[in-house]
């Protein structure tokens, strides 16, 4: 009988052993894909390729010499039109950043941000002292606005697929609507099971 809870003992001990999750840390800029689906370092790659497009071409220098001073941007937003889960605020960040460290734009907060910050600006008026008061009507008004759509197309058969994903950006200038550029970036995945 004791044998029989000695190898009952084992046997439970080598089956809690082998469900045991090991985790690991990594460099956050090692570029690891487990799923084949979207993931950080897409967002991180296409937002840096779009953005390096979008001020390196006309529209920028335009502004630049009719205005004497760097153009003003708010990205809007970006829809996931994939059958993906995609965190679009995610990638609305990477391109904000990509923006703000390229120095070609100034960036202005999106309205749900704006809004914390009027927040913060009355609170200021109430219980700042006047000299450290931030004032109003001092905002940075955009010059022009960034939308966008990802998009991905499964191509399957058996235990393979490829997945193409596509994300389309468009810049306008605010006043007069008018589209001053349009970019897009594929990112084609091979998966294998």
């Amino acid at each position: 009988m004791k044998l029989f809870r000695l190898k009952i003992v084992v046997v439970a001990v080598i089956f809690i052993m082998s469900c045991s999750r090991q985790v690991t840390r990594i460099n956050p800029d090692q570029q690891v894909d487990l799923s084949g689906r979207w993931n950080d370092t897409d967002s991180k790659l296409v937002a840096e390729e779009m953005i390096k497009d979008v001020t390196g071409r006309p529209w920028h220098n335009n502004f630049n010499i009719e205005n004497d001073r760097k153009p003003v941007v708010i990205v809007g937003y970006v829809r996931n039109k994939s059958s993906e889960h995609i965190e679009a605020e995610t990638f609305i960040k990477d391109i904000e950043r990509e923006f703000i460290n390229s120095g070609f734009v100034r960036m202005v907060s999106n309205a749900e941000f704006r809004e914390k910050l009027r927040e913060e600006r009355a609170e200021q008026g109430e219980f700042a002292s006047p000299e450290t008061q931030a004032k109003w009507g001092k905002e940075l008004g955009a010059d022009f606005m960034m939308f966008g759509v990802i998009t991905a197309v499964t191509d399957s058969y058996k235990k393979e697929k490829v997945v193409n994903y596509k994300v389309n950006l468009e810049l306008s200038n605010i006043e007069s609507n008018e589209k001053v550029w349009i970019g897009d970036k594929e990112i084609k995945k091979y998966i294998k099971n």
